[in-house]
């Protein structure tokens, strides 16, 4: 049965710009060995995705729908479809003294926020800068090659999927999970309390909790700390 809105969904992808072949994203930590985009803090595993949530390009959402659990495809993104045509208005010349002031040495290829954009530098010369704001992958054809490994119905599956969403190094089923009609009351263990940021967390947990299962009007914390 294909996947529709609100379905919670385990996939595997990895993301190539078609014009170079470039493989610039993966869930498979073989592949980003493979293409020299390893990273050791990233953990390596299917991606959670609730269909409708936005957490994926919307035109991506809209080819999953057309998938089922275990089945593999190759997807097309044209740039109309993903992050837009490149924008040559969006390309602009400033003066070199005003990056430095921002503590930044202009470097080509260099990452810098501006404004409350993000550009990268292209050229730097003569006390000029050359600064793209345009999103890295505008004007480009995205290829996914995308395995739904799973589909999650078990509430408490999806509660315990959206806690390792935002706390990946904590195994979930160490979180205890308890659903009432209105109210969900979530055990923390002791060695994620510790976690930098745990506060602004579990605020994004119990937001997601709230939003993607139906009736939860109330998440509550429970901290338990044990002899030893």
């Amino acid at each position: 049965m294909p996947l529709g809105e609100g379905d919670f969904i385990l996939m595997d992808y990895t993301l190539k710009v078609k014009e170079t072949g470039q493989v610039i994203d993966t869930t498979l930590e073989e592949v980003a060995k493979q293409h020299g985009i390893y990273r050791p803090e990233k953990t390596y595993e299917p991606m959670l995705v609730v269909i409708g949530a936005g957490w994926v390009l919307r035109s991506l959402e809209e080819r999953l729908k057309e998938m089922d659990v275990g089945q593999e495809k190759t997807i097309e993104l044209p740039p109309e479809e993903a992050y837009g045509p490149r924008d040559p208005r969006k390309v602009v010349m400033m003066p070199a003294r005003r990056i430095s002031q921002m503590g930044v040495r202009p470097r080509v290829g260099q990452r810098v926020e501006i404004d409350g954009r993000v550009g990268i530098i292209r050229a730097v010369g003569s006390g000029r800068v050359q600064v793209d704001f345009n999103h890295p992958l505008a004007g480009k054809t995205l290829v996914y090659e995308v395995a739904i490994r799973d589909k999650i119905e078990d509430p408490v599956g999806k509660v315990r999927a959206l806690i390792h969403r935002r706390l990946p190094l904590v195994p979930a089923d160490k979180f205890g999970v308890e659903l009432g009609e209105k109210e969900a009351v979530i055990k923390v263990p002791e060695e994620a309390l510790f976690i930098e940021g745990i506060q602004a967390v579990k605020r994004g947990i119990a937001f997601d909790v709230m939003k993607f299962l139906e009736g939860i009007e109330v998440v509550r914390f429970v901290e338990e700390f044990r002899k030893t």
